[in-house]
């Protein structure tokens, strides 16, 4: 049975999913909102180490909230979230804010979708750099030089000093996406949690990014939280994924099982129908 809104109960075939016997990085149960308005119900979910898990729904489904509940940055929103909101097993919604901060960027950070409203417009990017560096490091500048530089050249960027001297405005939406990536993994997060982060790009540059991140993933052993309204890059790249509903989890799944001859929620089998192939296909074409 899945309860797909409070109070409503559909019977649903699930595909089988693998466990890891890890304990798992992220573990939350979560409800969030604003004011008296609750957009998440109760979101159960857990992102473990390498693990790819895809969160995907349609608009208005709340997913850029689960993006922003998972920072801890909803009060910065005029919005609240409860529950419980585990990582590495301490839960972070009951920490006092400073400790919030220690994690946030550090353990667990956050590629959002629009690059140019992400990206400080008045900053060069070597400034900005410095800015997220300075957030974390405990000995000034030193490191930096070395990790930026070596982020760039991993996310397909020049690290010299002609490109780290301009602003966002002098710089392509696709490169402006991978120094938000390359800005995220400054610290080497535990954590990336990535919202829509191909919205904005172009065909070619989306599929540059997808494989990117895949890569970054498993290179790292990072546990990797992708938000998307795209399903077809979901079923290529992720391991499993969490289907949302009018701010409820209504299915899990494991990508590799999917078939479009199953029984699913109507929610799944909705989004399922938006595919150009079968899942079955998409997955040949894996990342």
């Amino acid at each position: 049975m899945v309860q797909t809104s409070p109070g409503i109960l559909c019977p649903v075939a699930t595909a089988p999913t693998v466990i890891s016997t890890q304990a798992p990085l992220l573990d939350l149960s979560l409800s969030a909102g604003y004011g008296s308005t609750t957009t998440l119900h109760a979101v159960e979910l857990q992102l473990h180490r390498g693990e790819r898990l895809g969160v995907v729904g349609s608009s208005g489904a709340g997913k850029s909230t689960l993006a922003v509940a998972l920072m801890c940055l909803l009060p910065w929103r005029g919005g609240w979230a409860k529950g419980k909101l585990c990582f590495e097993g301490a839960d972070v919604l009951s920490l006092p804010e400073r400790e919030r901060r220690r994690l946030r960027g550090k353990s667990i950070a956050l590629v959002p979708q629009s690059p140019s409203a992400a990206l400080n417009p008045c900053l060069s990017l070597q400034r900005q750099f410095e800015e997220v560096w300075r957030a974390h490091a405990l000995d000034g500048r030193h490191g930096l030089e070395p990790r930026m530089r070596t982020l760039l050249q991993r996310v397909g960027l020049p690290d010299t000093r002609q490109f780290l001297r301009r602003k966002p405005s002098e710089i392509s939406i696709g490169q402006a996406q991978r120094v938000l990536i390359a800005l995220a993994l400054l610290h080497r997060p535990r954590v990336l949690i990535a919202d829509e982060p191909t919205s904005a790009l172009d065909v070619c540059t989306q599929e540059e990014t997808l494989r990117l991140l895949h890569e970054l993933s498993c290179e790292n052993d990072m546990g990797l939280l992708y938000i998307s309204h795209d399903l077809v890059s979901v079923v290529r790249m992720c391991d499993r994924m969490v289907v949302l509903s009018e701010g409820a989890v209504v299915q899990t799944l494991d990508c590799d099982a999917l078939s479009s001859g199953s029984e699913y929620h109507p929610a799944t089998r909705r989004l399922l129908q938006t595919l150009p192939v079968p899942p079955e296909v998409l997955r040949h074409h894996a990342l």
